[in-house]
């Protein structure tokens, strides 16, 4: 082996080890249930396997980290990506938006995965089964439509207390 060659290896390892004393937060903060997707809406229970297996792990409080997410810098990566996409839209964080917030993050989610934006391409790389179909990603945007919806329709409304009172309340 030549001697730079060997010299860069080194120096490679060196920064490898080294980049292991530099951990990055891998957490899960804890889940309130009444607070989730799954409580607050409507979820049939296909668009709830296609959740938890192509969204689950960075868009919730209930990541598996993987073996691999604890080698820096892999462990970086994974770690920016999780928290990247909890802030951008959490199931377990769910109830705590405003409906607003809910319509347009529902909005969001079809349209990220109609385009192939989401599930990210890392991610589906490595955890096989997570890509999603065309039938998937229909049934997914369906939902969407039928949860924003559900969330904009006017309350209904309820019978009067004050059945058989006069016009003007004498």
């Amino acid at each position: 082996m030549r001697p730079w060659v060997r010299r860069l290896l080194q120096i490679l390892l060196v920064a490898f080890v080294a980049a292991q004393f530099f951990p990055i937060r891998k957490d899960n903060p804890a889940v309130d249930p009444a607070q989730t997707l799954y409580a607050a809406s409507a979820v049939p229970p296909n668009v709830h396997a296609v959740l938890e297996r192509s969204c689950r792990d960075c868009h919730s409080n209930e990541t598996v980290w993987p073996w691999y997410s604890h080698l820096a810098p892999v462990s970086w990566l994974i770690a920016n990506d999780v928290h990247e996409g909890r802030k951008h839209f959490s199931m377990s964080e769910w109830n705590t938006y405003p409906d607003e917030k809910k319509v347009r993050k529902l909005g969001e989610l079809c349209e990220q995965v109609k385009t192939g934006e989401m599930p990210d391409e890392k991610y589906t790389l490595v955890h096989r089964g997570t890509s999603l179909s065309a039938d998937e990603k229909a049934m997914l945007c369906s939902w969407t439509e039928t949860a924003k919806r559900a969330m904009t329709r006017p309350p209904a409304a309820t019978p009067s207390t004050s059945k058989g009172a006069p016009e003007g309340g004498q």
